[in-house]
């Protein structure tokens, strides 16, 4: 399983409609991405790592997929209406990451993703 994450760096002066984004974005998202997302999930910005401080990302959403290639073969076809959208809720420019989602033996994952059993390195 792999885990896509979009983040997207809180700068000063940015602009992010959460409301947008949770509502209208991820919806379009998950309809366009269809049976290739086995988990969706969105965090939206509270605080840094005390209280007083900003958080460092406006939002952070990850998409979890079979593998790489089930995430390009699902957004590739929709990647222009999808990033056409990014105007409408941010002027971030996202930062994208794909990680094999590994854990240690006996760790239950979150949202259901089935275990793997070992967590590998390299």
């Amino acid at each position: 399983m792999v885990k896509v994450s979009i983040l997207y760096p809180n700068k000063p002066g940015s602009r992010f409609d959460a409301d947008y984004y949770v509502n209208t974005h991820m919806p379009l998202a998950e309809r366009l991405l269809g049976p290739a997302v086995k988990a969706l999930s969105v965090e939206i910005g509270v605080s840094g790592g005390a209280p007083d401080q900003p958080a460092p990302f406006a939002a952070i959403c990850g998409i979890t997929c079979e593998s790489v290639e089930a995430f390009a073969g699902a957004f590739m076809p929709h990647m222009a209406e999808l990033q056409g959208d990014i105007p409408n809720y941010t002027d971030i420019e996202p930062v994208i990451q794909i990680s094999e989602i590994a854990l240690p033996r006996g760790l239950k994952p979150a949202g259901g993703i089935e275990d793997r059993g070992s967590l590998r390195h390299g």
